[in-house]
C-alpha cells in the first residue's frame, strides 16, 4: 500500500451543499431561508422566543433563595493541617494568618473553617472563625484545642 493509494471507504465523506450560489444549486437566491423576515436576515439568534406565547423560563416556577449577607468562609481539613505540620511548614499556635502564609489557605474571605477530613494527630492549638463539631472533637482528642473567632467581613 502507497500514500497515493489511500482512501476513505465509500459514503463516509459527503460534499458541502454550497448554498446562495446561483439558481442551478437547488439553494440560490434566498439560500433556503425563504423570503422576507427577521430570520432571513444575518445576525439573528432568537433562542427562547416562541412566538407570543409564554416563554418557558418563565412558565416554570422559581426554587430557591440566595441569602444576600451570608458569610463564605475558606475551607481547610485537617488531615492537610497535620501533613503541613508533619512537613514543617506550620509550627506553633495555628492562626488564620499562619495558614495563608504556609500555603494551606489562599485567602481568608470570612474566615478559616476546619472539617474533619483525614486523620490529626499533632497536639496543637487552632485559632480559626469556623469548624465542624467532628473537627473539634479529633483537635481535643489529639489532646490540642480548638479556639473559634467571631467571623470577619471580606469588605477589607
Amino acid at each position: 500500500m502507497r500514500l497515493n493509494e489511500l482512501h476513505d471507504n465509500p459514503g463516509a465523506t459527503k460534499t458541502k451543499k454550497r448554498i446562495a450560489r446561483g439558481p442551478g444549486s437547488g439553494k440560490g437566491k434566498t439560500a433556503g431561508r425563504g423570503m422576507k423576515g427577521q430570520k432571513s436576515r444575518s445576525g439573528v439568534a432568537i433562542k427562547g422566543y416562541e412566538g407570543g406565547q409564554m416563554p418557558l423560563y418563565q412558565r416554570l416556577p422559581k426554587r430557591g433563595f440566595n441569602k444576600p449577607n451570608r458569610k463564605e468562609f475558606s475551607v481547610v481539613n485537617l488531615g492537610l493541617i497535620q501533613k503541613f505540620i508533619d512537613d514543617g511548614k506550620l509550627t506553633g499556635d495555628i492562626t488564620e494568618d499562619s495558614l495563608i502564609e504556609s500555603g494551606l489557605v489562599r485567602r481568608k474571605l470570612d474566615g478559616v473553617r476546619v472539617l474533619a477530613k483525614g486523620d490529626f494527630t499533632a497536639k496543637a492549638i487552632i485559632s480559626v472563625t469556623g469548624a465542624s463539631g467532628a473537627a473539634k472533637a479529633a483537635v481535643e482528642a489529639a489532646g490540642g484545642s480548638l479556639i473559634l473567632l467571631p467571623p470577619v467581613s471580606s469588605e477589607e
